[in-house]
């Protein structure tokens, strides 16, 4: 009788363990994912944290999502302004925001990254870059960078995903056009050394100018002097003198010039 007994408890505790084994009733939440709740069909209106939950078999079933940073390196090709095509690799950093896993899940499932995620980002590239020309964009990749990060922002965190920074780490052009915008800089580099050549000698001329007119001046200045004062004039003739006599053929008459105050 008290095996009789004994042995129901056993037998619960024996189809208990079956139970939990074939039917697994609980569920595991990992480090920096979110879980969804789905029963008889319908995704329940919250998600759950980290850690051990329980569902009812048969009825619930039970999904994750990743929630953490996620990074992804990608190359699209794109159409500038004047119709130059240009190969755009990009970095992006987003995460799907933990408190709406599950209208994620609900409006797009699980592959969200190529449904929404990808196009929107293609998308928002080829829009952006498509109102710089070729060469304007390599001097404004910042501005266009960031003109894109906000509209990446403005459209996905409707779709439940954060975006946290968008770079273009490369844009590459076809051999001809970067041949061609060599070209062009070397032309102006030329141009702007002639222009400073041509400055340069202007700038020499006119101060020759300058000082050729300075001295027009100081010779009709003195001039002017010399005219209306002779004593000046003497000085003059005395500041010229090196010291040397004359040498005269007619005669050992030794002229100079009075300088003898009057």
């Amino acid at each position: 009788m008290d095996r009789k007994f004994l042995g129901i408890p056993i037998l619960v505790l024996c189809l208990l363990v079956c139970f939990i084994v074939l039917c697994n009733p609980f569920v595991m939440v990992g480090p920096g994912e979110r879980g969804i709740k789905i029963r008889l069909g319908q995704v329940e209106p919250e998600s759950y944290g980290e850690g051990l939950h329980f569902i009812f078999p048969f009825i619930q079933k039970f999904k994750t999502m990743d929630v953490k940073t996620q990074k992804i390196t990608l190359t699209t090709a794109v159409y500038t302004k004047d119709i130059q095509q240009a190969q755009i690799t990009y970095v992006l950093n987003f995460n799907v925001q933990p408190a709406n896993v599950n209208k994620l899940f609900q409006e797009v499932g699980l592959d969200y990254s190529s449904k929404i995620l990808t196009p929107v980002v293609e998308g928002t590239i080829k829009d952006i870059i498509g109102k710089w020309n070729a060469q304007d964009l390599i001097a404004n990749r910042e501005k266009a960078t960031g003109d894109i990060l906000f509209k990446l922002q403005s459209q996905l965190t409707d779709n439940y995903i954060n975006v946290t920074d968008f770079q273009m780490t490369e844009i590459n052009y076809s051999n001809v056009f970067e041949k061609a915008i060599e070209s062009k800089v070397t032309a102006e580099q030329e141009a702007l050394r002639a222009k400073n050549k041509t400055v340069q000698v202007q700038e020499e001329a006119k101060q020759k100018v300058i000082a050729a007119e300075a001295e027009a001046r100081s010779m009709a200045i003195r001039a002017q002097a010399l005219s209306q004062n002779k004593s000046l004039v003497q000085y003059e003739a005395v500041q010229k003198w090196d010291g040397k006599m004359p040498q005269y053929m007619l005669g050992n008459s030794v002229p100079f010039i009075n300088v003898s105050a009057k």
